[in-house]
């Protein structure tokens, strides 16, 4: 049977204009039993869309690590990893999922409580709620009714090892019959009906095209240097109510405070993530752990406009300055209408370009409402490659 997609069901807030690509509704391929030839025409339509999407696939954990891995074949590790440091107890994201044992790149991700499921004898999920989180929170009486975005984030420990190439998400189990309004409570007025438990997208490249000339030539120059350990470092800090970022009150720990860390294991990022495929640019900055921003100046015989940002290139350290440059430039794309909220039916199956995309958990859920997801991805055994020299000249 070919392989063919159809476009991805849209919510009525989402603006059609800037989803013509993004994500498609696959069929005549079984994500659990393909071949090495219908893998090929799978990576391209991935790279091509950013976000692959099944109805009603049964897949264990080994063959969901097998689709995975096909996109990065010598990869090892989950991609936050498996070391002491990701089971500290001021790491942000270890607390939200559980390792299956026989397939560790592979997590149980949800709410409430699982038993015997997958050789874990028992289970206590927890949904990350912004109230853990946020500066701000929704007041405790509103709590069920509406929520927040999370953390908009890409999958990556941006430290040691190299951000996931992709990352899959199996739902095993799902709360049904509501919605919440997802609040940006930034004095924008925006919010989002979204449907309970949902995984929200927005697109890297979006993010990037959106950018007036001045800040697209920024972005095109610049380089994010993260934190080490960069989730045990922003720990004590709180996140903007956009769940963009972390306001700047002077709360992260100091270095000296972390784990034990070298500057080798550091990372330092293009702002612009190349796709392999397509050649475009995508904005891929997980704005809560950057600390530094290195802006080559405009190349020699460049136009040098009037309203040119550090013609002369720099080195920015203060946090605040940093933080609030990167907002100006990524906020935009997460507008209500740019984002897609994923309504999740138990057997669905989503893959996504994690190196093209951000993407955020959203919701907050009653005790008794049980979410059982598998995630998998794995640290990849390469880094992102950042603008060329031809995508510099053009944008700088």
């Amino acid at each position: 049977m070919a392989i063919t997609v159809a476009p991805l069901p849209l919510p009525p807030s989402a603006d059609p204009k800037y989803f013509a690509d993004f994500g498609k509704v696959v069929s005549g391929l079984d994500p659990a039993n393909f071949s090495e030839a219908e893998f090929k025409e799978l990576e391209e339509l991935l790279y091509k869309h950013g976000a692959l999407f099944w109805r009603n696939v049964t897949i264990t954990p080994a063959q969901q690590d097998r689709l995975t891995r096909a996109f990065d074949p010598q990869a090892k590790s989950y991609g936050h990893g498996d070391n002491k440091t990701e089971k500290n107890n001021k790491n942000g994201c270890s607390h939200d999922r559980k390792t299956i044992p026989s397939t560790p790149t592979v997590q149980l991700i949800g709410n409430g409580l699982v038993y015997d499921h997958e050789g874990l004898k028992e289970a206590k999920l927890k949904h990350p709620h912004h109230r853990t989180f946020h500066k701000t929170t929704v007041p405790l009486e509103e709590d069920i009714d509406y929520t927040r975005f999370y953390r908009w984030h890409i999958d990556a420990a941006l430290y040691d090892l190299s951000p996931p190439k992709v990352t899959t998400l199996h739902a095993l189990r799902v709360p049904k019959g509501r919605t919440q309004v997802c609040r940006y409570d930034d004095g924008t007025g925006d919010e989002l009906e979204v449907p309970l438990g949902t995984t929200a997208f927005v697109s890297g490249k979006n993010m990037f095209e959106l950018l007036p000339a001045p800040l697209k030539s920024l972005a095109v120059r610049s380089k994010v240097t993260y934190a080490p350990h960069p989730y045990v470092w922003m720990s004590p800090a709180r996140a903007k109510s956009t769940g963009l970022g972390i306001e700047s009150d002077g709360l992260e720990l100091r270095l000296d405070e972390l784990p034990s860390w070298s500057e080798d294991k550091i990372k330092t990022y293009p702002v612009l993530w190349k796709n392999p495929i397509t050649g475009a640019l995508h904005f891929q900055v997980h704005p809560c752990g950057v600390r530094e921003l290195h802006i080559a100046p405009l190349p020699a015989g460049a136009d040098r406009p009037k309203d040119a940002l550090y013609p002369d290139g720099a080195r920015l350290m203060d946090l605040a300055t940093v933080r609030d440059l990167l907002y100006s430039m990524q906020r935009p794309a997460i507008a209500p209408h740019l984002v897609y909220p994923h309504q999740w039916e138990e057997g669905d199956l989503l893959l996504f370009h994690n190196r093209g995309l951000l993407h955020s958990v959203v919701g907050a859920f009653r005790e008794n409402e049980v979410r059982m997801l598998h995630q998998c991805n794995m640290a990849a055994t390469e880094d992102p490659v950042g603008p060329s020299e031809e995508d510099i000249r053009q944008y700088a």
